[in-house]
């Protein structure tokens, strides 16, 4: 089984660039506290690079 990433989002997305708040809508998330699980593919890493001041991420297993 591939590893997935695990993102929660920490800080708002009010007062951020527009690509920064869709890259967040992209991944999933709608506001703070809220997470997902993401596959670990070199897309959804380059999206979470975009707004790591944003998020957290730990990896899990699916």
């Amino acid at each position: 089984m591939k590893p997935k990433l695990k993102v929660t989002q920490v800080r708002s997305g009010i007062g951020r660039p527009y690509k920064q708040r869709r890259v967040l809508e992209g991944l999933g998330l709608r506001g703070p506290n809220r997470s997902v699980v993401v596959d670990n593919t070199p897309s959804f890493r380059g999206m979470v690079k975009k707004v790591l001041h944003l998020v957290t991420v730990e990896e899990c297993d699916g």
